[in-house]
């Protein structure tokens, strides 16, 4: 009779010990799948496109508005023409009139001191920051009325607000030999070769407005040799000079000062 021995093994491990290295396997086992879903979690935050702050929207749009002025072609923040509505009142119809007003040239980029109608409004401008002042100067569809939009570039919405608040003041009024001493300081009227006859050089209405970092600054006059002639002595033609400067200063100030779409990030990797 042939005795075989018995192939299977007895371990002389405690039971303990066993239990043990099982309890360690799983730990890693846990810690390991862990760490790869914090792994996995950390590459999808940088997958995923990324929020910025409020604080950080506002500082990016603001750097946006501030460098149109440098961004955008001249012809591009002083159109060929410009659309402006005469009111249904003036005209007393049911209507407004809608007109056009065509711009005659731009001047080139000037110094804040070059710019403006006196040295008071330039120190104004200077004191708040000023780089720059653009001008352009339009006419109406028929000539008879002549503006200068000016625009005084600061470093800042807040800067820009300081500086309009100074030029409104009554002591910048423009002390000129035109009869417009009343007349806020503000933009320097410009002329240009083969339109010099059509601008008398008085400035009939003046004013100034922000749009984030930038002074908007117009005057206005007739366009024909009527300098002691006020326009406020005939209600339609001051509404319509009025009506013409606005809505070209409004235009500019849209072009240059209106805020950008909340800004993001694109979705790609390292943005």
């Amino acid at each position: 009779m042939v005795v075989t021995a018995d192939l299977v093994t007895h371990s002389t491990e405690p039971r303990g010990g066993r239990r043990r290295r099982r309890l360690v396997a799983l730990a890693a086992l846990v810690l390991g799948v862990a760490g790869l879903a914090a792994a996995m979690t950390g590459a999808a935050v940088q997958l995923l496109p990324r929020h910025f702050t409020t604080g950080q929207q506002r500082q990016i749009k603001a750097w946006e508005v501030s460098g149109r002025w440098r961004t955008l072609t001249a012809g591009q923040i002083f159109p060929a023409s410009i659309g402006y509505q005469l009111s249904a009142t003036v005209l007393e119809d049911t209507t407004p009139l809608d007109l056009q007003a065509l711009r005659v040239a731009i001047a080139p980029q000037a110094t804040c001191a070059a710019g403006v109608t006196s040295t008071a409004a330039a120190q104004v401008l200077r004191r708040s920051g000023c780089q720059a002042v653009l001008r352009a100067t339009y006419t109406d569809a028929t000539k008879t009325y002549v503006m200068t939009v000016g625009v005084a570039v600061l470093p800042s919405a807040a800067a820009a607000d300081a500086a309009a608040a100074g030029l409104s003041r009554p002591r910048l009024a423009a002390a000129r030999d035109d009869g417009q001493g009343q007349l806020a300081a503000g933009v320097l009227s410009v002329t240009f070769r083969g339109v010099a006859g059509l601008y008398d050089f008085s400035r009939q209405i003046s004013a100034s407005f922000t749009a984030g970092p930038y002074v908007i600054m117009y005057a206005a006059g007739y366009a024909d040799n009527r300098p002691r002639v006020q326009v406020s002595d005939d209600g339609y033609a001051d509404a319509e000079m009025t009506s013409m400067a606005r809505g070209v200063a409004n235009e500019v100030a849209a072009t240059l000062g209106t805020p950008p779409p909340e800004p993001h990030c694109p979705e790609a990797p390292g943005c």
